[in-house]
């Protein structure tokens, strides 16, 4: 067969060696639109606007009418279009057939009779009209010069398997740069990109189109499914603008579709879908979205019948399964999803979408021999697809992760995080699966893989494939679950306890539900149970949480799952994890939890949620959406109840009399009195801002955000030498926040000084399930261990102090030395004798442990053996 040289200079070669064509998804329409010297350029352009625009019977018409009177083969492509778009197979082959008759060396009507073909179910003559393309360049390569003919060859080189970054080098990027009015140019780009999961080259490359792409909804649909995983709401918008330009564009209808289910709307995506076979009733796509739509309703007997109407035209394609097993992917059922692409696969067994989706979906069920071998499979076949390159370079990365085992749990790390605190996270783990386990009613069988990544993009691409997932700090698809370490989240990390207790919860509630439950639900118990678990951990109703739940931006119950689709701001993303906690508060609170469970067994059973809530609470769902808004409002409304919410309007110098004076006439401001306070704090007035603190905290005694009163009041009792004052306030923090890293340092200080050990102890350990990996919890964590008699604790920890400790690596090392001395461990401690003398050889305390380590042992060698049997 034919391939492409990619050779500096090479063109076209023939390599006998390569045998058997290898096909891969091309996405989108094609269709090429340009002047031909036998068709008049006005009357194109109007076929072209009543195809963009949807109106597709009359563009054939049109086009029908040109072809009787003479017209070329640009006449001909656009009536093959339209008629497929109609699903008018037999006519688009009526006209193939006429317009090879007079068009027979046409690259562009051979890859258009390849798509008729397939369309009818004739894979064998699509099989034949690649072989008749390569048959035409070999013939008269020179020919296909025009840039039409340059992007048509390009595609045809795909189908073939050539190396996608030179179809990119020697096809499209030339005819881009050579004819940047060429609209067709951008979108073959694009299409190759999205192909390859490059949906940052994609979206580039669409925003460089002529303006002219603007009124194409081709355009705007690429351009949203290049925006689909990173940017949501500007994906929503693309299809908005396609739809409004094109009500009738199929591949917009089947993006809105998607975008419908992700977000649990399955009567509305149904609705989108109805538009979508109206224009095409026979389109396998809407047919395969049609299926899922069934199965997620619980009507198993209903998708496996409309799988079978989409396979009725072509039963050999593979893109219905795939298109199926990725959306149940989406919504986390892994399991269906893989079996879908086992079946595309056995239907086409090159078909690289489906083999790259099952290696993912395989990854996240925990069979990782397999799904780590067909990464290998696609990389190896395709070097330019990003997520599988990405896959395999993380494989070879996770190699040297160590592992951890413990009570059906496995627990990958880097290998210096697992020295530091692995021990605290498989307790931790073990203490959520005791506990959740038990409140839920789940026996967990199979083992659970947490993985903790310290580097983020190494997350994104275990989790997602691709680089991203900005501001996600945990996962979980079922019994596999991954994090990001705190070395990842840069100067100020989440606790990390939190956000593993939080994942291992949807552990066991995916497993109750089998994975059957929609995303407010599991992200409202994790969140509500990360409360219960610890009170600092709680999200707090902060001020703006109060305005949103009083104003317009609480979400229904009934319709929670929306509120995570195409946000409006991170804000609103973080408010609907945290509106769905209340629901699931409002739900266990009103009904109790043996309802909640009851409701997590029914979708366990295939029940849709809003058929279960009903049943099980007795109540309608509108009543459910009334009573979970009036809980939701009474818990606002009772937090900072007498507080009012002006802000000042005063310059940002102004002093503490000008802010006083404007508290004259809104005395219940808070963030009036947050000002003053702050301003009466740097101003040194410490008695003055001290009350104006007390009031603060009393107005609103669960605000802890940035400059709360509790840390302000601290920073008083500092200045006022008042240690005792200062501890009170800074542990009351403590106790509600559980990311409180400098608060938790300043206590381990005060407890200290205090000599009290058990507070040292404490705050040790809330600070080091923040951050394990500076030293300072680690040093104190060993010291208070020590005076409360815990050797084994004060020894771990003091070996996190040499492994992390750059400052003072001798003193380190003594330290542990004692330690072990006193633990028994007289090799260790001499060992670390030794090393402490190499940092530093002057240090006296060390040579006299090291002498009495020697003493010892030598007493210990001149013993007298007892009296021999």
């Amino acid at each position: 067969m034919i391939a492409l040289d990619s050779s500096p200079g090479g063109f076209l070669r023939i390599r006998s060696w390569l045998a058997g064509p290898a096909r891969i998804a091309i996405f989108g329409v094609w269709f090429w639109f340009c002047a031909d010297a036998t068709a008049r350029a006005a009357d194109l352009a109007e076929a072209q606007t009543l195809f963009r625009t949807g109106r597709y019977d009359e563009c054939a018409a049109l086009a029908g009418r040109e072809i009787r009177a003479g017209g070329g083969e640009e006449w001909s492509l656009i009536k093959i279009e339209a008629e497929l778009e109609r699903g008018k197979v037999s006519e688009a082959n009526d006209t193939l057939n006429e317009a090879l008759g007079r068009f027979s060396r046409s690259v562009r009507l051979r890859l258009a009779a390849r798509r008729v073909h397939l369309a009818g179910g004739r894979a064998g003559d699509a099989a034949a009209d690649l072989e008749t393309i390569e048959e035409l360049i070999v013939r008269a390569g020179g020919r296909y010069s025009a840039p039409e003919d340059r992007l048509a060859l390009g595609r045809y080189f795909l189908m073939r398997g050539a190396d996608a970054r030179t179809v990119l080098e020697r096809f499209y990027d030339p005819v881009v740069k050579d004819h940047p009015d060429l609209i067709e140019g951008y979108y073959a780009t694009a299409e190759l990109a999205l192909g390859k999961d490059d949906f940052a080259l994609a979206a580039a490359t669409l925003r460089k189109a002529p303006k002219s792409a603007a009124l194409d909804p081709r355009s705007h649909a690429l351009l949203a499914e290049a925006l689909e995983n990173d940017d949501s709401a500007g994906s929503a918008r693309e299809i908005a603008e396609a739809l409004k330009i094109n009500p009738r564009h199929v591949p917009s209808l089947l993006l809105e579709a998607e975008r419908q289910t992700d977000a649990e709307r399955y009567s509305e995506a149904a609705e989108v879908l109805k538009r979508a076979l109206e224009v095409n009733s026979r389109d396998p796509r809407a047919l395969a979205r049609q299926a899922v739509l069934a199965f997620l309703n619980g009507d198993s007997a209903g998708a496996a019948a409309l799988r079978e109407r989409a396979l009725e035209g072509r039963p050999s394609n593979p893109e219905v399964d795939y298109l199926m097993g990725r959306a149940l992917s989406a919504k986390y059922r892994f399991l269906e999803g893989s079996g879908h692409q086992r079946k595309a696969l056995e239907l086409d067994p090159e078909f690289a979408p489906a083999r790259l989706q099952l290696a993912q979906d395989l990854l996240r069920l925990g069979e990782e021999s397999e799904g780590w071998e067909l990464a290998s499979q696609v990389l190896s076949k395709d070097g330019y697809n990003v997520v599988a390159f990405n896959l395999v370079a993380l494989k070879d990365h996770l190699a040297g992760f160590r592992t951890l085992e413990a009570d059906g749990l496995i627990v990958r790390m880097d290998p210096r995080e697992a020295d530091l605190y692995g021990a605290r996270v498989v307790d931790l783990l073990r203490r959520a699966r005791k506990t959740l386990c038990a409140r839920y009613d789940v026996e967990l069988k199979a083992p659970i893989l947490v993985e903790i990544f310290p580097d983020h993009k190494d997350f994104a691409v275990r989790t997602f494939g691709l680089p991203g997932a900005d501001g996600l700090l945990g996962v979980c698809f079922g019994r596999v679950v991954t994090a990001n370490s705190p070395r990842s989240q840069g100067e100020s990390p989440a606790n990390l306890e939190a956000v593993l207790w939080h994942e291992f919860c949807h552990v066991v509630t995916l497993s109750k539900t089998r994975n059957r439950m929609p995303r407010w639900l599991s992200e409202g118990i994790s969140v509500h149970e990360e409360a219960r678990a610890d009170r600092s951990w709680a999200t707090a109703l902060n001020p703006k949480y109060r305005e949103m739940i009083l104003g317009a931006d609480l979400t229904p119950l009934s319709k929670l799952s929306s509120a995570f689709l195409a946000v409006k701001s991170p804000l609103h993303l973080q408010f609907a994890y945290f509106e769905s906690a209340l629901a699931v508060e409002f739900l266990e609170s009103t009904h109790g939890l043996a309802v909640l469970k009851e409701v997590l067994s029914d979708l366990g059973a295939g029940t849709a949620l809003n058929e279960a809530l009903p049943r099980r609470t007795r109540m309608t769902l509108d009543q459910l959406d009334r009573a979970f808004g009036d809980f939701a409002r009474a818990k606002a409304r009772a937090t900072a109840p007498n507080a009012t919410w002006e802000e000042p309007e005063l310059p940002a110098a102004a002093d503490s009399t000008a802010v006083s004076a404007w508290l004259r006439d809104h005395p219940n401001s808070f963030w009036g009195r947050r000002r003053l306070a702050a301003r009466l704090i740097v101003e040194k007035k410490w008695g003055e801002a001290k009350t104006v603190l007390e009031s603060l905290k009393a107005l609103y005694p669960e605000y802890t955000s940035a400059d709360n009163a509790y840390t302000m009041l601290a920073e008083v009792y500092r200045n006022q030498s008042d240690a005792r004052s200062e501890t009170r306030e800074l542990e009351e923090l403590a106790a509600r926040r559980g990311d409180a890293g400098p608060a938790y340092i300043r206590l381990m200080e005060l407890d200290r000084a205090a000599g009290d050990w058990t507070g040292v102890a404490r705050n040790a350990r809330r600070m080091l399930a923040v951050n394990p990996l500076v030293p300072a919890p680690h040093r104190m964590l060993a010291l208070a261990a020590e005076r409360e008699g815990n050797l084994t604790e004060a020894v771990a920890a003091a070996r996190a102090v040499v492994a992390l400790d750059q400052i003072e690596p001798a003193e380190s090392h003594f330290q542990l030395a004692r330690l072990l001395e006193r633990a028994g461990d007289r090799a260790g401690a001499r060992s670390e004798t030794v090393r402490a003398l190499e940092e530093a050889p002057r240090f006296l305390e060390a040579y006299r442990l090291l002498l009495d380590l020697e003493r010892a042992r030598t007493s210990a060698l001149a013993k007298p053996e007892g009296p021999k049997p």
